[in-house]
């Protein structure tokens, strides 16, 4: 294999959607592991299917969206984000998202091509900033992936999230301009 062919970017297989629906189903699937573990969202690990699917399908102004694979991953859902203003009133300027990648999808850039859609959604939408409120600082992909996307770390609460395995971490507020 030549040094070019070993350089040369390999598209994406997936494609990213606003959500409908029929989504929901392959979107739980998603949710669900990653609810249940605790490892990465504040969200309670009992939560149900009900209460989940209330807190993450957005209705305009905020959205859902999906990235659905291509070619061998045709129709799979490999992961969701969803799309809010942070705070209501004075604050509705600045945006707030999450996103989950299905499980053995991780490190493939999912998330960060969710994460941009979702830059680009805010923007688009007129927020001035986006600001996520509460990331794991153990969950050590996820903050390398948000500063290379030009967040930064504004503050780190100590202990603020009891993480199953590894006790009491802290949550970073990270924030970027638009």
């Amino acid at each position: 294999m030549s040094a070019n062919t070993e350089t040369r970017p390999v598209p994406p297989s997936w494609v990213i959607r606003e959500a409908t629906g029929q989504d929901w189903p392959a979107i739980w699937e998603i949710l669900e592991p990653v609810i249940r573990a605790g490892e990465t969202f504040t969200w309670d690990r009992d939560t149900t299917e009900e209460q989940a699917r209330a807190k993450w399908v957005k209705t305009a102004p905020g959205r859902t969206f999906v990235a659905v694979g291509t070619g061998r991953l045709d129709g799979v859902v490999l992961g969701t984000g969803e799309l809010h203003a942070n705070q209501g009133g004075g604050g509705s300027h600045v945006a707030n998202a999450g996103y989950m990648v299905r499980a053995g999808y991780g490190g493939r850039g999912v998330a960060r091509a969710l994460c941009a859609y979702s830059l680009e959604a805010a923007r688009a939408a007129g927020f001035r900033a986006m600001q996520f409120n509460a990331v794991v600082e153990s969950n050590v992909r996820a903050v390398a992936a948000w500063q290379s996307m030009g967040f930064n770390i504004l503050a780190t609460i100590p202990e603020a999230f009891q993480h199953p395995s590894l006790g009491f971490v802290g949550l970073h507020v990270m924030h970027r301009s638009l």
